[in-house]
């Protein structure tokens, strides 16, 4: 195995170019065959891997993306975090295009992010901005909030979810995933709350422990500005008589 390819490859992410780093590795494949390449990513660092992985572009396929195993991906997507991307963008686009690449099972790569340290937490990111939505399809198997009116119902209860396991959990049927086949995270909801019951209960007390303290903070926030003296955010309050122009000496002198 030409193992130059893998220096090649880290010295150009190194110097920023990503694409020159990715070109090495697809040379490797051209040049020995896929499995060589398959094989060499396994020495291949995974924040290495991580950093051509996220430069994916939905315009042209990438090798790579095409032959990450599920270990060495889920090693590599949860270090995501260290970019800090709070919008998590980058994350659900990189895991959306290599779990449901042509001819890849996406339950198999959501299993082995799970049994990665830090991987629930990169699965949460995933879904942080559908807490709302995975609870209502967690109640009622529909991601539709409007199909429901009564608020009370939707209120779920952590016993409940902590009762929640492959053995009491009945399996999804094919039409069940027909309905949610969107490469997306719906498709990735339904896949862990039918097939890895186990692994959504973890998210999804993840993502209520979330939002909880995004609750609390705005609290906090809104007692904080509750408090402030009376008039420091009154726009109305008069100005000092110091700091008022003088309009009546600017009549005066336009008179002049």
């Amino acid at each position: 195995m030409s193992l130059p390819a893998l220096v090649q490859a880290q010295k150009l992410i190194k110097s920023g170019d990503i694409a020159g780093a990715e070109n090495a590795l697809a040379t490797l494949a051209e040049t020995e065959g896929d499995h060589a390449l398959v094989v060499a990513l396994d020495q291949f660092p995974a924040k290495d891997l991580l950093a051509i992985i996220r430069e994916y572009d939905s315009s042209k396929e990438s090798l790579v993306n095409l032959l990450v195993t599920p270990e060495q991906f889920a090693k590599a997507v949860v270090l995501e975090k260290r970019y800090a991307d709070l919008s998590h963008e980058q994350l659900r686009g990189m895991i959306n295009s290599v779990i449901f690449r042509a001819g890849a099972d996406p339950s198999e790569f959501l299993y082995a992010i799970s049994e990665v340290e830090g991987g629930y937490e990169a699965l949460a990111d995933y879904l942080a901005e559908r807490t709302e939505r995975i609870e209502f399809f967690y109640r009622y198997a529909t991601f539709d909030l409007f199909e429901y009116s009564d608020e009370a119902k939707t209120q779920a209860i952590d016993d409940d979810l902590l009762n929640l396991t492959r053995d009491n959990e009945p399996q999804s049927s094919p039409l069940d995933m027909t309905n949610f086949e969107d490469h997306d995270w719906q498709e990735v909801t339904v896949i862990l709350r039918y097939q890895h019951p186990d692994i959504f209960r973890e998210v999804l007390l993840k993502l209520r422990a979330r939002l909880k303290k995004e609750l609390a903070d705005q609290e906090a926030f809104m007692e904080s500005m509750d408090e402030l003296p009376e008039g420091v955010l009154d726009n109305d309050k008069p100005m000092p008589s110091q700091d008022r122009p003088d309009f009546e000496g600017l009549q005066e002198e336009s008179a002049l």
